[in-house]
C-alpha cells in the first residue's frame, strides 16, 4: 500500500502563533496552492482520499477529490494535528519559557497543559494506518493532513525517535509517500512539490 501524505496549504494566521486542533482557515493564495498540489499528484491514480476534518485540510482534500473524480474525501479525526491544549492560539513568545523548555526537551512524552504528547499523536496515526492496511492492502491512498502527523508517520516507517521529528522539512502543499505491506516500510520520497522532481 502506498500512503501519499499531503500537507495542507498555507494558512490565514499571523506568524508565531501556536495552533494544532484549532480550525484555522487557508490563506488567500489557496487557489494557486491547490493548482500546484494538483500538478504534483496529476499522474496519481488514488483509490481513495482521506482527510483531517479541520478546514485547512478538507478544502484541499475536496479540491483534489473533485479534480481526480474520486467523490468526497473521507474525514478521519485521527489525522488531526497535535492538540496543544491551553497553548492553542497563544503566541509562542507568551508561553512561559521554563514550561516550554521542559516540553520542547521531551515532547514525545510530555504534553502541553490539557493537550497531548507526540507519542499520542503517533498512536492515532498508527491506528489510522492499521485500518488502511486492512481496507486497502494494495491501494494508493491520498491523505491530507498536518506536518506533525506526516513527521510522526515517517518516524514510524524509519523507526526513528520522535525526538528527531523536526529534522524533517515538510512544506505546505508538499507530498510525502510511504509504502507499507512488504517486510519493511519504505519512504519513497519526502516533501515533493512537482511531479517532475
Amino acid at each position: 500500500m502506498k500512503l501519499n501524505l499531503i500537507r495542507h496549504t498555507s494558512l490565514q494566521i499571523a506568524s508565531g502563533i501556536c495552533y494544532g486542533h484549532s480550525d484555522i482557515d487557508v490563506a488567500v493564495s489557496f487557489e494557486q496552492e491547490l493548482a500546484s498540489v494538483k500538478n504534483t499528484v496529476a499522474n496519481a491514480a488514488f483509490d481513495a482520499i482521506y482527510s483531517s476534518p479541520l478546514q485547512r485540510c478538507t478544502k484541499l482534500a475536496n479540491g483534489l477529490s473533485g479534480a481526480l473524480n474520486k467523490g468526497a474525501a473521507l474525514m478521519d479525526g485521527r489525522l488531526k494535528e497535535l492538540h496543544f491544549g491551553d497553548w492553542e492560539m497563544q503566541a509562542w513568545d507568551d508561553i512561559p519559557r521554563e514550561i516550554f523548555d521542559i516540553w520542547a526537551h521531551n515532547y514525545a512524552e510530555i504534553s502541553p497543559p490539557n493537550g497531548e504528547t507526540f507519542s499520542q499523536l503517533q498512536q492515532r496515526g498508527l491506528s489510522f494506518l492499521g485500518d488502511m492496511l486492512q481496507q486497502h492492502p494494495n491501494g494508493n491512498i491520498a491523505v491530507v493532513t498536518h506536518g506533525g502527523m506526516i513527521r510522526a508517520l515517517v518516524a514510524h516507517a524509519l523507526e526513528m525517535p520522535l525526538k528527531k521529528l523536526f529534522r524533517m522539512t515538510i512544506d505546505y502543499g508538499s507530498v510525502t509517500q510511504l509504502q507499507f505491506g512488504e517486510s519493511v516500510p519504505k519512504v519513497n520520497y519526502v516533501n515533493r512539490h512537482h511531479a517532475n522532481n
